[in-house]
């Protein structure tokens, strides 16, 4: 996508963010340029420290490689290294092989299969290695656990599990994990296997008026597991489904007002966790960085404010009784 065409694609109020995109990403003559870096964070038991804010494969998704180059280099320039793709994410991974490829050894990246059987999940960690340009993934999960029937073909005879397992005897992959978006599903994964890491959503209104996310957090503490988290800038679910064409990479709709974005950040931060992936805008991967940067423990008085917030939205996950 070049400059013309991108600016089309501003929403109102947006375009300073997506203009540092397009311009010099490495100016540190601008005032209050990478005064310092991003903080990292130890990841559970794998010995890793990974950046507060990692960047996930949507970003780059349908960009021009040009522009992809230009978000990655800045994105180290920030301090990241964590960066995390899936097959499912378009060409996502043809994007960020290119643009990691002078990186590599400097960073951490995470991958992920839908596959639940062996061959299925050999074939797509092959494809994207190939894809990714690298002989190993720092870390694979198994991606989008919705249901118990998944875990139970993933982790049966000639499951998804048996490749994870092969490949990482042979050097491919080095820490194994899942992403999941149901409680139900997570516990049982943490139960039943000893993963190093979950990712998982981690967000106030899910948090306070879901009951959504709390208990992960618990069982995956108790294992000293790596907790990578999704959604920390989520606001709700669409509420007219005409608003989504501002922002065509987010299915649900994010945080833009300044104030709420980094309340909404600091008390994911503020979490058990690692590291967050914030959604698969550049412009709001941008503005997260800013104010991952100047992050700061979340207060009481501010949790009281988000609770109050979250009483009036309509979260994009909750715990169903039971």
């Amino acid at each position: 996508m070049r400059r013309r065409e991108f600016l089309k694609y501003v929403p109102p109020g947006m375009l300073s963010i997506s203009l540092d995109y397009l311009d010099r990403p490495g100016d540190k003559s601008k005032k209050g340029y990478l005064e310092k870096p991003l903080p990292r964070r130890p990841l559970g038991k794998t010995k890793e420290s990974l950046s507060i804010v990692g960047l996930g494969g949507v970003v780059l998704a349908n960009e021009d490689q040009e522009l992809c180059n230009q978000i990655v280099k800045e994105a180290i320039e920030y301090g990241v290294n964590y960066f995390d793709v899936a097959p499912s994410y378009g060409n996502a991974e043809e994007r960020m092989g290119p643009a990691l490829k002078p990186y590599r050894k400097k960073i951490f990246l995470a991958c992920k299969t839908q596959k639940r059987d062996k061959e299925g999940a050999q074939q797509e960690l092959h494809q994207s290695l190939a894809r990714l340009q690298t002989d190993y993934i720092d870390l694979y999960q198994l991606h989008a656990l919705s249901k118990i029937e998944d875990l139970d073909e993933a982790l049966g005879p000639n499951g998804a599990l048996e490749t994870f397992l092969k490949a990482k005897e042979a050097g491919k992959i080095r820490f194994l994990g899942f992403s999941a978006h149901s409680v139900e599903a997570a516990l049982e994964a943490i139960r039943r296997f000893d993963f190093d890491t979950v990712l998982f959503p981690v967000n106030f209104a899910c948090y306070y008026k879901g009951n959504f996310g709390p208990q992960i957090l618990s069982a995956a503490l108790k294992k000293n597991m790596g907790i990578l988290a999704i959604k920390a800038l989520a606001r709700q679910v669409w509420p007219a489904a005409e608003m989504r064409k501002e922002w065509p990479k987010c299915w649900y709709q994010p945080i833009t007002d300044p104030e709420e974005s980094e309340l909404a950040l600091r008390f994911t931060l503020s979490q058990p966790v690692t590291a967050i992936i914030p959604p698969g805008d550049p412009r709001l991967f941008k503005n997260t960085l800013n104010l991952a940067i100047r992050f700061k423990p979340i207060t009481s008085e501010e949790e009281s404010k988000l609770r109050q917030l979250a009483n009036n939205l309509n979260p994009i996950f909750i715990t169903k009784p039971s």
